[in-house]
């Protein structure tokens, strides 16, 4: 199956950077005591990185809206699973 749109390798440049930023980040925080903060920042910039690896290097941004049902069904999937995971350690003695 023949692909209908190229990226330019400038975009995938930039995203790859914007990633080892990310994860330069990610071990920049985790040096740095948030307390209960730090799992918070974590999943976030974890997210976004999920995120940019989902849009651009699985082409996701320029798939059919049916590709994006899918792709979205499982972020909410991910939500219901931290959530329940979250709500069951704060719940503990």
């Amino acid at each position: 199956m023949k692909s209908t749109h190229v990226l330019p390798l400038r975009c995938y440049t930039a995203v790859f950077t914007l990633l080892l930023g990310l994860t330069l980040t990610t071990t920049a925080v985790s040096r740095i005591d948030l307390g209960s903060l730090n799992v918070v920042v974590a999943l976030t910039i974890a997210i976004g990185k999920a995120l940019l690896v989902l849009l651009y290097f699985m082409h996701v941004r320029y798939s059919s809206r049916l590709t994006w049902v899918f792709a979205g069904a499982g972020f909410f999937w991910l939500a219901i699973l931290i959530t329940l995971i979250t709500s069951d350690v704060l719940t503990r003695n």
